[in-house]
């Protein structure tokens, strides 16, 4: 039995995003894997943003730090992004100790304010 193909143009929900699930170990040996599905799923998304599911993974060590450094550096150079999904504190606090900054999954993005804004006034300034 067979359905009927759909009258019209199909719909496709361009805000959901490809999902990179990281394995609960990550090693030097994997990296290299990581990265050509995460190519993979850029080029079938048409680019945009991968999330990186590392809610899974083990105790964060420098191994998941230079995975997840490599991951963005290829990412960047096809033109997309990661964005983390369900990081552990402590992830996120090594990160940060290497100067590591990640766009997560549920938080806004941080952007430069735009051109020609002031954000505050201090007494004494000339009026524009």
């Amino acid at each position: 039995m067979s359905s009927p193909l759909p009258i019209g143009l199909l719909t496709v929900d361009s805000t959901t995003p490809a999902v990179l699930v990281l394995p609960g170990l990550v090693t030097r040996d994997e990296v290299p894997r990581l990265c050509d599905d995460l190519l993979a799923r850029l080029t079938a998304a048409g680019g945009g943003v991968v999330v990186c599911d590392v809610a899974g993974i083990g105790p964060p060590g420098l191994a998941v730090v230079d995975a997840l450094a490599r991951l963005e550096l290829t990412a960047r150079r096809a033109g997309g992004r990661i964005r983390l999904r369900d990081p552990d504190p402590a992830l996120r606090g090594l990160l940060a100790l290497v100067g590591l900054r990640f766009e997560t999954e549920g938080e806004p993005e941080e952007r430069e304010p735009a051109g020609g804004v002031q954000e505050a006034v201090e007494t004494g300034d000339a009026p524009l």
